[in-house]
């Protein structure tokens, strides 16, 4: 390897890790300092931007450590600085090792602080002349929203706060969806496991109406009065037509 490279990974590996590598020969410490508190203190801004529940529930120092331990130990897959906290997300749940200090909920919570940035981002869209926003959600096909994400954690992520640290994952799954707006802002329902079901039913569904599904799902779960449940479905789209999770129906074009 040239002696111009040598350089270049002591120096990003002294970066990452100062504790064990050591500055490459011949740079002043004082310069050298200038880069380490640079790269690590951009590192800890973006991530405590992005995780700001997550920095606040940690000392300073636990949260620096694991900056630390992020920039020591994870080999990151992509040089775009907006995807940087989905390789924090990665380092998470794939490498680090949870330890006795550590809140039993961390992974997931950082999951999901994460993925209202990754979707406030994300380049996907809706095509508004496919929907018909005041269609009948139970005689035509409900449309579900691109811009909606759908995540089942065992802790109830969104609660998490300073005065609520949940020790041990709740009694059953928390189903979240995610959505961002038509305005740009981001909003939260939280789901029951039937809703969950239904609306993954209605995001895979293309020609099937909103009670040909809520009947399909009645089967399913052997519920016992399926027109109670399609009368409950219809409230539960409708909630979701209002939050913009479900757009509305697939436009029906005239012959």
């Amino acid at each position: 390897m040239p002696e111009f490279q040598q350089k270049q990974y002591a120096f990003a590996a002294h970066i990452r890790d100062p504790e064990h590598n050591p500055a490459p020969e011949g740079v002043e410490d004082r310069r050298m300092a200038i880069y380490r508190e640079l790269f690590f203190n951009n590192l800890l801004n973006l991530i405590g931007t992005t995780f700001p529940v997550t920095r606040k529930l940690h000392t300073k120092e636990k949260f620096r450590s694991l900056i630390r331990q992020f920039m020591a130990h994870h080999q990151a897959q992509t040089p775009y600085f907006l995807e940087i906290p989905g390789e924090f997300v990665a380092f998470l749940e794939n490498e680090y090792q949870l330890r006795d200090d550590d809140y039993p909920f961390l992974v997931e919570l950082a999951h999901y602080e994460w993925a209202e940035l990754a979707l406030s981002v994300s380049q996907d869209s809706n095509d508004p002349l496919e929907v018909d926003a005041e269609g009948d959600l139970l005689e035509q096909v409900p449309l579900r929203s691109n811009l909606t994400w759908t995540f089942a954690y065992q802790f109830p992520v969104h609660r998490i706060s300073p005065e609520f640290k949940p020790t041990e994952p709740g009694e059953t799954p928390t189903f979240l969806a995610i959505c961002r707006k038509d305005n740009g802002d981001m909003d939260f329902m939280e789901l029951n496991p039937v809703t969950a079901r239904l609306l993954e039913m209605i995001g895979a569904n293309t020609e099937k109406t909103g009670r040909e599904l809520l009947l399909e799902l009645a089967g399913e779960i052997n519920y016992a009065d399926p027109d109670a449940l399609v009368r409950h479905g219809l409230e539960a789209m409708s909630a979701m037509r209002k939050a913009e999770i479900l757009l509305g129906t697939k436009y029906q074009r005239s012959e």
